[in-house]
């Protein structure tokens, strides 16, 4: 079902459009008669409970319209917190993001963190995107906690998430939060958690939370009155201290020097990538940096995209454009919260093309790599980190480099676990997933695009020393390592057994594994949910070490792997796909591309995926 959804575009807490003040309506009892029950109690509470007199108006305005699809969904459940937090279009109701599921959130995380730390001080870092009403959001994440008692570090203005990642650990924070939706449209926000190292909440952390954010039922648990003496304000002092560590990265500045005027077009996509990015890159050395001015300007309506995410053609267009104009090197655009990046580069044929987040890790892990060992850094200790769906050529890389590769569930939680785990034994290098996100060093513990931004203009400005473009230099290792191309669909299945469809589909591929797939056997199963490894020829079995979670792989005897994964909150699954042929000339790029894209034609087919 399509819901047609109000935005409010609230500054204040009692403040919202005009147009949706109005007298209670006379025909209030009508439409509520034709809801559910459960959803028509759940409204009549808001109506009559702790909730601002603006709020209650644009309920009523909304029984006045007849809007039952909007009532509906505003209220037909509570917006879940799940285990990275809120996301959720933003609105009045128990289902939308507004002060009230926001204030309850934090009360219940300011529970369990006042749990977990008797007796000790507590302190928090906050921070926002450019979202609208993640400001206000943020100020009232502070006011709560502050109202707990818990000493409050509240950056005054916008910041990139991974900043707030850093400030977390910066400060000696026992949690923190950043008010963002990341790439999803204009309609959403949502609420990131955090806890002491930096990372997304994992287990048992998460489970907890959530029990405690469930548990409040009402505004009137709420502490709201802000306690402005247990507040911060933070800003340009921990941009110094992050932006050091960034630059610190860099293995080759001699490199930059003679490349200093390495054409690069930056996009922060109307977000917070405005406030750091293009600083890096010109305190790494970079003097020819060109911002997209039509979206510079922070703007939570994204007035230039349809949607603000780094992966889309569309968003990219006006960068693409900027760079052909220039005759750039490079192009380079950041989500709205920068956690991700997404880049173009002029291809084999001189044409822009746009890499995708598995294309981009590998000449970024290529060019680390390759650094680290010239610069004689790597001893034996180093190690990288992946996701289970992401290309296996960084693997292949990593062994080549005498560099450890460990694989982990899909989520930057699960690498920072890796590198909290061997902290003190190994040294982190970066870690990346094929989704736009890398993480360099181990000062940020969730993905960096601040970072990953100067780093890949260092890996292009590599490639330009020596005479090559970066697609050149993604060629060069696929001569040496292999060519492997990635690919993934995503499947819904609409309506009230959408979910239990999904399942069903995972159970037989569980029960029932293909033998073969587009004509190659399939030699080994992966499943995460039972963390067992099967070797399908042999029938034996090996337990996986990993946290478990529904995804399925195969990996097939040509190598090519096949991956299975629903999503936990829609009536979604996901198939990705990795093939991999030699690259035995650069002159034959095109050939072995195109078939790879009808091996994964082949496997979509084989699979009946559409």
């Amino acid at each position: 079902m399509f819901f047609f959804t109000i935005i409010l575009h609230f500054s204040t807490l009692n403040h919202c459009p005009k147009a949706f003040i109005t007298n209670e309506s006379k025909n209030k009892k009508h439409y509520t008669a034709n809801m559910e029950q459960a959803i028509a109690d759940k409204i009549n509470q808001w109506l009559n409970g702790d909730y601002d007199e603006a709020t209650k108006n644009v309920i009523r305005q909304l029984q006045a319209d007849g809007n039952e699809a909007e009532l509906t969904d505003a209220f037909y459940r509570n917006l879940e917190f799940g285990t990275g937090g809120l996301r959720g279009i933003m609105g009045v109701g128990s289902n939308r993001m507004n002060k009230y599921t926001v204030g309850m959130a934090t009360q219940g995380l300011a529970n369990y963190l006042k749990k977990s730390y008797p007796d000790q001080t507590i302190s928090v870092a906050i921070a926002h995107d450019s979202r609208n009403n993640s400001d206000f959001f943020a100020r009232v994440t502070a006011d709560v906690f502050s109202a707990n008692g818990i000493q409050v570090y509240l950056f005054k203005a916008m910041r990139p998430t991974p900043e707030l990642s850093f400030a977390i650990r910066h400060f000696g924070c026992k949690s923190g939060v950043v008010l963002t939706a990341s790439h999803n449209p204009k309609e959403y926000n949502g609420y990131k958690a955090y806890w002491n190292d930096g990372a997304q909440i994992v287990a048992p952390h998460d489970k907890n939370i959530i029990g405690e954010v469930e548990s409040i039922t009402s505004p009137s648990e709420v502490k709201w009155q802000r306690a402005e003496e247990n507040i911060r304000l933070v800003g340009e002092d921990v941009d110094k201290v992050y932006i050091e560590r960034v630059l610190g990265l860099s293995v080759n500045k001699d490199m930059i020097l003679r490349q200093k005027n390495l054409k690069i077009v930056y996009t922060p996509l109307h977000g917070t990538g405005i406030t750091l990015v293009p600083q890096v890159l010109e305190k790494l050395g970079f003097a020819n940096v060109n911002v997209v001015t039509e979206q510079a300007t922070p703007d939570g309506n994204f007035p230039t995209v349809v949607f603000p995410n780094p992966e889309e053609h569309e968003a990219m267009s006006l960068a693409v454009k900027k760079a052909k104009e220039l005759d750039a090197d490079l192009a380079m655009a950041t989500d709205p919260d920068a956690d991700r990046v997404g880049i173009a580069v002029k291809n084999h044929k001189g044409e822009w093309q746009l890499l995708n987040g598995n294309q981009t890790g590998t000449v970024l892990f290529y060019y680390m790599l390759n650094a680290w060992k010239n610069a004689g850094k790597i001893m034996g200790k180093e190690f990288v980190v992946k996701t289970i769906v992401t290309t296996n050529l960084w693997d292949k890389m990593a062994e080549k480099f005498g560099v450890e590769c460990f694989n982990t569930l899909t989520g930057f939680k699960y690498i920072a676990g890796v590198i909290r785990e061997l902290e003190g034994q190994k040294q982190f290098i970066l870690g990346g997933e094929e989704s736009y996100g890398y993480m360099l060093g181990d000062f940020v513990r969730d993905k960096d695009a601040v970072a990953s931004c100067a780093m890949i203009a260092e890996t292009v400005a590599y490639a330009k020393d020596k005479n090559m473009s970066l697609f050149d230099l993604m060629m060069e290792v696929y001569l040496q390592f292999g060519f492997y191309k990635e690919g993934m669909i995503s499947i819904t299945k609409k309506g009230r057994d959408g979910a239990q469809e999904i399942q069903n589909m995972m159970a037989g591929l569980r029960a029932n594994p293909p033998k073969s797939i587009n004509g190659s056997r399939t030699v080994k199963m992966y499943d995460y949910k039972t963390s067992v490894e099967t070797d399908l020829l042999t029938g034996q079995t090996t337990k996986i070490e990993m946290e478990s979670s529904n995804v399925l792989q195969f990996l097939l005897e040509n190598g090519d792997k096949v991956s299975a994964r629903p999503s936990g909150t829609e009536p979604k699954i996901k198939f990705y796909f990795s093939v991999n042929a030699p690259l035995a000339r650069k002159e034959d790029y095109d050939l072995v591309d195109a078939q790879l894209d009808a091996k994964i034609a082949g496997i979509i087919a084989d699979l009946n995926l559409k």
